[in-house]
């Protein structure tokens, strides 16, 4: 499940591997977008690998049949690398690259407490929306991720109202 809390990825993982020609080049920038937007881990040149559960395998799939669609080919496959190490590994890369996308919304939440308050709440709208974004391709939570949360919520004047002191 992605961006679950505490959901666990324990039936391996789907890999979508994909070949495109090269040209033209708009399917393989449309391929290399979406895989992106899921937040895959790329293991190789046409090998992305996403965990297993229902949602993540028919992502893939359907990027599978859009490949095959623009003259590539494509095969999904469930598995499980042999060394847990390897599983671990994996797992850590993913949070790895969630953590710097977490880092990015903290700091420029923090660079626009400086705005005025109409500037603020426009900025912390945007950074909700791109909190969505990454929280749906969050596999594995790192501890990051309650950081950009609060430093949203700081951004928007939503924690500590009642410590201010009265004006």
């Amino acid at each position: 499940m992605a961006g679950g809390e505490g959901s666990e990825h324990g039936s391996g993982w789907v890999l979508l591997s994909y070949r495109l020609p090269r040209e033209p080049s708009t399917p393989r920038i449309s391929v290399w977008r979406k895989l992106k937007r899921l937040g895959v881990a790329q293991l190789g040149d046409g090998l992305a690998a996403l965990p297993h559960d229902a949602r993540t395998r028919e992502q893939l799939e359907w990027l599978a049949e859009e490949v095959v669609q623009a003259g590539g080919t494509a095969m999904v496959w469930v598995g499980r690398p042999t060394a847990a190490s390897a599983e671990g590994e994996l797992a850590a890369s993913l949070a790895a690259a969630r953590a710097a996308e977490y880092l990015d919304v903290v700091a420029e939440a923090t660079g626009s407490l400086g705005l005025d308050q109409a500037g603020r709440r426009a900025a912390a709208r945007r950074l909700r929306q791109e909190l969505h974004r990454i929280h749906r391709r969050d596999y594995f939570p790192p501890p990051e991720r309650e950081r950009a949360r609060a430093a949203v919520a700081d951004l928007a004047g939503e924690r500590h109202q009642d410590a201010r002191e009265p004006a």
